[in-house]
């Protein structure tokens, strides 16, 4: 899923929907916050809690998947469950494999099923619509035909291609010594990710292009820029041995030729980076999540940036902001945090999309901020968690954990889910619990040779 954000003469273009299905983002009111007695909550403790977090979004993966493809459906509404239900999301379903790569290892899901499921669901993506080895945003679930994300948005989406490349990746790895069914699993995995043609969306230049549309070419025209969430497009460029895009790429282009590098900070915490649309500030906590699922921050640095301290301090900073309220938004607290994109509260009432952060906040909390970011933060994201649970659970937990946002000072919640926002969840928490996501991403050889090749150092993998 991309956000749109409008920054005075900047146009971050991430569309949220231009389904012909009525829109989600505009309709509806949500749902009042419960003001008739609950039932009586039991207290979980820490490890309990992360445990059932982690159970319940995996949920979102494996009970509500598109029932075709068993991939990421886009969204789904538990008050109306058949909405836009054959939508398929290209970056969530990379995050739904990471998580069931967590469910397996904790024994939530039945290890022989999910290869099976893994397996239909990679089957489906070799047979569906590409673009240059790069597939769509949203695909029809039932026929792996693109379905238009916007009017000049139906080809090729490399962003969304790599943060699939990124679970395909975890996943080749997981089952790569496995039995007979994983290793062909696993094989699959390695031929869908090495089809890819990053070269092709640099367009020939030292930079990536986000989109490419059989109709329109690159009418749409958007250059990968940091910094937001798309590092893991230059990264997985790099890293390609089929298709790789030149190395001068990701200093010329993401880095921007060293303008990336701020020196600013908030709450006298450093903010290391120009936030696209928020110099000095920082931007939604999704761009410090998106691209770290499987690609390890700690102690990875290219000469100017440490990834590490960067994404912690992003995590801080929001955390820090939620706290001092400047807006002063009823409920916000210490345990009570996260602004990042998702469903919000519209003023009418009704429900919108936007991306929450420091210099866009409508006071709108939304769970997978603060859950996503335990690795960054983990004493603030725990206080977070143990709120939903011990003292949240009957108004702001539903079928597949946490409700996408809220607002207290509303009284205001959505009974609405993405798969970007819970796909996050599960291998963030097990990130911070057994690095197991990061491992497996990280000991991919080409990915180490990639990083390498544009001029990284990890300190925490040796390289």
């Amino acid at each position: 899923m991309k956000k749109q954000i409008t920054y005075g003469l900047l146009f971050i273009t991430l569309f949220i929907s231009c389904s012909s299905s009525p829109s989600p983002e505009g309709g509806g009111t949500g749902t009042p916050l419960p003001t008739t007695p609950a039932p009586q909550i039991v207290p979980l403790t820490e490890t309990q809690a992360m445990d059932q977090v982690q159970r319940d979004v995996i949920k979102y993966f494996w009970d509500y998947a598109e029932t075709n493809s068993k991939l990421a459906r886009e969204r789904y509404f538990a008050d109306q469950p058949s909405f836009e239900s054959n939508i398929i999301t290209t970056g969530g379903s990379g995050f739904g494999l990471m998580t069931l790569v967590v469910g397996i290892e904790r024994g939530f899901i039945p290890r022989a099923e999910a290869v099976t499921r893994m397996t239909t669901a990679l089957n489906f993506l070799k047979n569906a619509d590409r673009f240059h080895g790069a597939w769509p945003h949203w695909i029809d679930g039932r026929t792996g035909r693109v379905i238009p994300f916007s009017a000049k948005d139906n080809g090729g989406d490399i962003v969304e291609t790599a943060l699939l490349c990124q679970g395909l990746l975890t996943l080749r790895e997981y089952f790569k010594s496995g039995n007979a069914s994983e290793i062909t699993l696993s094989t699959l995995a390695d031929e869908l990710w090495k089809g890819v043609e990053w070269d092709w969306y640099t367009r020939g230049e030292n930079a990536m292009y986000w989109h490419w549309s059989p109709n329109f070419g690159w009418d749409m025209n958007f250059k990968l820029q940091g910094y937001d969430e798309v590092l893991i497009a230059y990264v997985l460029g790099a890293s390609s041995p089929t298709h790789p895009i030149p190395v001068a790429a990701y200093n010329q282009g993401w880095a921007r030729s060293g303008a990336i590098v701020n020196g600013g900070s908030q709450y006298g915490i450093p903010v290391i980076v120009n936030h696209n649309g928020a110099t000095g500030n920082v931007g939604p906590l999704f761009w410090a999540q998106y691209s770290y699922l499987g690609l390890d921050p700690r102690g990875l640095t290219d000469g100017s940036i440490n990834y590490g301290n960067l994404t912690q301090n992003h995590s801080k900073i929001i955390n820090q902001y939620c706290v001092a309220n400047p807006k002063q938004w009823r409920g916000y607290s210490d345990k009570c945090w996260g602004l990042t994109a998702s469903y919000t509260r519209n003023i009418d009432g009704t429900t919108g999309y936007t991306a929450h952060q420091p210099l866009n906040d409508t006071g709108v909390i939304t769970p997978t901020a603060a859950l996503s970011s335990f690795p960054y933060t983990p004493v603030e994201s725990m206080k977070f968690l143990l709120y939903l649970y011990n003292e949240r659970k009957n108004d702001l937990i539903g079928i597949a954990g946490p409700y996408d946002a809220f607002s207290t000072h509303y009284n205001w919640v959505t009974p609405r889910y993405l798969a970007i926002d819970q796909g996050t969840i599960a291998p963030m928490i097990e990130n911070h619990r057994t690095g197991l996501i990061w491992k497996l991403f990280m000991q991919a050889p080409e990915v180490r040779t990639g990083l390498q090749a544009i001029g990284f150092k990890s300190t925490q993998h040796g390289f």
